[in-house]
């Protein structure tokens, strides 16, 4: 049975299939691929992940707390700096073994399909429902608070039975990286970026951008945090560029200009929060609900771009490869990433 009859208007909903859990990542398929190893000409690698403990502490965003690691034990005792002589005099090991307790989109990460939707009217009964991408439902699809929501043994409270950050992960997201060099051009003041400024810069800086390309801003918002030290102060809540989200030529963009996924070194690739939406029902965040809910389309957020960006810069590129999987973690509607470009 078809989940929906109406899909929101300038959705790709139904385009890859009425099944389809992967959106515009559909668009990077093998010549993809290929056009983004013929980017690499020097063989040189760029880590375009922050340590993932930064930002440090929860002032950026409250609910979201830093990584925890802790040993793994058991009646033997803690699995760490473990001499394995005390299971067997004959035996010279020492073990460590560790586990953490990871919130996913505390640092570096992706935003899965699941991560934001909206309420809409798929089945034309006057009536909104809470849905997302192409019209999987939440508490059928995507299961809130509960017991054991997988039915798996496993205990969760939270699943995606849908649009899970595994789909990502088998997609094993590598093709071409396009980046748009803002900082180079409004500096890292709290900026509102719409359609003008990004068709001024891309023009200044000859940057093209087709179908199933990958792009990337690079705003310095990570250089900032790293020089913070794990010690954010209020000003990550307005420092560097931010896409206005309210840009509705912007959006527009973003849907013609064919991108598979939308990625900053900012905390949300657009303003969090966004400009007043006035009267009306509005989504809170405009860009999430164009890309993710309507598009297809995922984020990046929180990627280290600097030192990428200043090679671009010095040398007059913005292609690269781009290998970018996140974990293979069933049910997740995020992800941290430690992303890989090449030159």
């Amino acid at each position: 049975m078809k989940r929906w009859r109406h899909r929101p208007e300038g959705s790709t909903w139904g385009d890859w299939g009425d099944d389809d859990q992967l959106g515009r990542l559909n668009l990077i398929g093998p010549d993809k691929v290929k056009q983004g190893i013929a980017e690499v000409k020097e063989g040189l690698s760029f880590c375009l992940s922050l340590p993932l403990d930064y930002p440090g502490g929860n002032l950026l965003n409250p609910r979201r707390l830093p990584p925890v690691l802790s040993p793994t034990s058991d009646l033997k005792g803690w699995r760490f700096n473990f001499a394995t002589a005390s299971l067997d005099p004959r035996h010279t090991d020492v073990v460590c073994d560790d586990r953490v307790m990871l919130t996913l989109q505390y640092s570096t990460q992706w935003d899965t399909l699941a991560h934001v939707g909206s309420r809409f009217d798929a089945d034309g009964d006057g009536v909104a429902e809470a849905l997302y991408y192409n019209g999987y439902r939440a508490g059928d699809d995507i299961c809130g608070p509960g017991s054991d929501v997988t039915g798996d043994g496993c205990g969760h409270s939270s699943y995606a039975r849908k649009l899970g950050v595994e789909n990502m992960a088998t997609k094993a997201i590598q093709g071409r990286g396009v980046l748009i060099d803002l900082e180079k051009h409004v500096g890292r003041t709290h900026t509102y970026i719409g359609y003008d400024d990004l068709m001024r810069i891309v023009e200044v800086d000859n940057v093209i951008v087709e179908t199933g390309d990958m792009l990337l801003l690079h705003t310095a918002f990570t250089k900032e945090l790293l020089d913070m030290g794990r010690k954010p102060t209020d000003r990550v809540h307005a420092m560097c560029a931010v896409l206005d989200g309210r840009d509705r030529r912007l959006l527009q963009w973003i849907t013609d200009s064919g991108i598979a996924a939308l990625i900053a070194d900012n905390y949300g690739v657009e303003a969090v929060p966004a400009r007043d939406g006035g009267p009306g029902q509005h989504p809170a965040l405009p860009l999430h609900e164009h890309c993710l809910f309507k598009l297809g389309c995922n984020l990046g957020e929180i990627w280290w771009l600097h030192d990428l960006a200043l090679w671009l810069r010095q040398h007059r590129r913005n292609r690269f490869l781009l290998t970018a999987p996140p974990l293979r973690l069933p049910g997740a509607v995020g992800s941290p990433a430690t992303p890989v470009a090449t030159v």
